[in-house]
């Protein structure tokens, strides 16, 4: 138990929190493997700071980094993407809809990538982790119209992307004649 007087909970924290980071990263960056050194690189930088980190903002700091860390390796074009569809890790699920299931996923990692890093750090805010305009405007350090700006723009930006197909919703029955 000396290692968790040493390091605050931080060992902890991110044993707890690496497969929800891991695949909060997959969705920006695209690649798992990508999506893992992202993770390592966030979570090393973060305990150099551990001490010092808010311990009521812990996940909003470590977004933040998380978002932050992916930005800065987006600028700098270390890594040149080339996305492909990949066969999935497991073959353990070979229900029927499992091949559909891979389909759909890497059609969406495409589309994502096909956005600025910006739009995808909003798409995968707010519709994979689930956070609000504000919050989403907290991590990446902006205006809440920043963040509705690069919404709405991702929004379109999937809707219009050919991998994406989308299935129009079912017309509305008519009306069965109650009256007032």
């Amino acid at each position: 138990m000396a290692a968790t007087s040493e390091d605050d909970g931080f060992t902890e924290f991110a044993v707890a929190a690496w497969p929800r980071l891991v695949r909060t990263a997959q969705l920006l960056t695209g690649d798992f493997h990508e999506a893992e050194d992202l993770v390592q690189t966030t979570l090393a930088k973060v305990y150099a700071r551990w001490r010092r980190v808010p311990r009521g903002e812990i996940d909003l700091y470590v977004r933040r980094a998380l978002i932050n860390n992916n930005l800065s390796r987006v600028r700098r074009k270390r890594v040149v993407h080339l996305l492909t569809p990949v066969l999935p890790e497991s073959l353990r699920h070979t229900s029927a809809g499992h091949a559909e299931a891979v389909e759909q996923r890497t059609a969406l990692l495409a589309a994502l990538a096909d956005l600025t890093a910006r739009q995808r750090a909003v798409m995968v805010l707010r519709y994979w982790e689930d956070l609000t305009e504000l919050e989403i405007a907290s991590v990446l350090n902006c205006s809440i119209g920043t963040v509705k700006t690069h919404a709405r723009r991702g929004l379109s930006a999937l809707r219009a992307h050919p991998g994406l197909v989308t299935v129009p919703a079912p017309p509305l029955p008519a009306p069965t004649g109650a009256r007032r």
